[in-house]
């Protein structure tokens, strides 16, 4: 998929322009829907667009910032402490919840148009699969992009009367003003639209466009994060059942975009895309390369990296697990005795590596739903359900499962005296397999009092500006409402401790 736009500049205009609010985003001079559809191959090329709103670079520098993902980089010129997310600093004019609600408001306006256009095209008979399944692509693009503002913006995701953000399935006018909706409408309207998605499709995978196995990756993490366990075993089992965990040699290819083994989803990037980039650096507004999100030049020790893996992250690493390879560059330097190190800003350097880049420094595809990510969901349902040790059919099988694949050899299987244990392990492996992709922040918020655990960087790490813990129940593992829809919406509530 080789689709190019300019969302960056849209962001701009969008937080520059005089704008009732952050869903006003109409041009003066935009074709109307009859215009600019007309045909089933218009929507076909007009998906595409939509697909185009949809970029995690935010979420992946955010989780990686504010929790205990990073280290201040050797080279950094202040990325991280000038607008305070390394220190925890968050509020209403951070750029990371600035940048996820007019980015998933932009996707939302896009599908929202397109659904709106489709309804006053009748296509032919031979036309109707491919016209079926643009509009199924909108409609689970469309779930995606509110799943994304509850996940950001509700104080808790079990909790059906806590606020959400607003429902957009419509197109708005310039002048509506509108609140936050409830957890339970914003489920409600998600499953709706996955549901018609599902029955739409005819295409079951696809890494590069929405399939139905996209719909049931999507469900299986809603359910998760919602707690419900009965459905987010059967959705996540459902994938576990059809991808195999790859192997180390095409796990490690995988972060090279040579292989697709173990992906359910990913945004491709390529070079002369609207992402080809530089992008914001050291804050969660990002876009542009992936691997931007920590280096200047490249993923190298010579590429100028601004921020390097976090020691409390790198401590729990194994150098015989294929995820060492993947998330430590080889140009790393690294200390025996880091802590007794006279400087130990020059005598460990740790360059992260997830994001090397294929067609170039640092532009990667963005995997977004990962079989792996099904296995430890699957061992979260395990674990609510008591059936946390066993050989087989447990939490402890499924995470031995995923440290074999990882390791490439049989390894111990562990053993757990309590859930609280077993969900603690379970948040230390996501923490490892699914490092710098955007999770740890939103896993620690839902998981994190089950397991015991919060973020905690190693003490030579927040030296610089003593932000070393936050407990997993601290309002900040909500994100404000921005300061831009505040002054624009006069009904919309904030979120609480801001």
């Amino acid at each position: 998929m080789k689709i190019y736009n300019k969302l960056l500049i849209l962001v701009v205009l969008i937080a520059l322009g005089s704008c009732n609010d952050a869903i006003d985003i109409e041009q003066p001079g935009r074709l109307g829907a009859e215009q600019a559809f007309q045909t089933t191959t218009d929507l076909e090329q007009g998906i595409l667009g939509v697909y185009n709103r949809f970029d995690v670079t935010q979420e992946i520098q955010f989780n990686a910032v504010f929790t205990d993902e990073v280290a201040i980089g050797f080279d950094s010129g202040g990325q991280g402490l000038g607008n305070g997310e390394y220190g925890f600093l968050l509020n209403a004019g951070s750029g990371a919840p600035t940048a996820l609600w007019l980015n998933q408001y932009a996707a939302l306006n896009a599908a929202n148009r397109l659904l709106a256009a489709a309804e006053l095209i009748t296509p032919e008979s031979e036309e109707q699969e491919r016209y079926n399944n643009v509009v199924a692509e909108a409609y689970a693009l469309r779930a995606f992009a509110h799943f994304q503002l509850l996940s950001y913006f509700s104080t808790d995701y079990s909790d059906d009367n806590a606020l959400a953000a607003i429902l957009l399935d419509f197109v708005p006018s310039v002048d509506e003003v509108l609140p936050r909706n409830t957890n339970a409408e914003f489920y409600a309207s998600i499953e709706s639209d996955l549901s018609q998605a599902f029955n739409l499709l005819t295409v079951d995978s696809n890494p590069t466009f929405v399939s139905r196995d996209f719909v049931t990756a999507l469900r299986a993490r809603i359910a998760a994060y919602k707690g419900d366990y009965t459905q987010a075993a059967s959705f996540s089992q459902t994938l576990l059942d059809k991808y195999p965990l790859a192997n180390r040699a095409e796990y490690e290819a995988v972060f090279t975009d040579a292989d697709n083994t173990g992906v359910i989803f990913k945004l491709e990037r390529t070079i002369n895309d609207s992402y080809d980039g530089q992008g914001f650096t050291g804050n969660g507004i990002a876009g542009g390369w992936a691997g931007a999100n920590f280096a200047f030049v490249d993923g190298t020790i010579d590429g100028s990296p601004y921020f390097e893996m976090g020691r409390s992250l790198f401590n729990t690493l194994s150098t015989d697990d294929i995820r060492y390879d993947v998330n430590v560059n080889n140009t790393s330097i690294v200390s025996d005795d880091y802590l007794n190190a006279e400087d130990f800003r020059s005598e460990d350097i740790l360059v992260i590596g997830k994001y090397p880049g294929n067609e170039k420094p640092l532009l990667n595809d963005l995997k977004v739903f990962r079989v792996a990510e099904m296995l430890l969901i699957r061992a979260e349902a395990y674990a609510a359900a008591g059936t946390f040790n066993g050989s087989s059919d447990s939490a402890a099988s499924l995470l031995k499962e995923l440290r074999d694949a990882r390791f490439g050899t049989d390894t111990e299987l562990p053993t757990f005296s309590s859930a609280t244990e077993a969900f603690g392990a379970i948040l230390d492996e996501r923490r490892i397999e699914l490092a710098f992709e955007g999770h740890r922040w939103k896993d620690l918020k839902r998981l994190g009092a089950l397991g015991n655990r919060g973020i905690l960087r190693d003490n030579l790490d927040c030296a610089v500006n003593g932000a070393c813990s936050l407990p997993a129940t601290d309002f900040r593992f909500t994100m404000p409402i921005p300061l831009i829809e505040l002054n624009a919406n006069n009904v919309i509530e904030q979120n609480p401790g801001y």
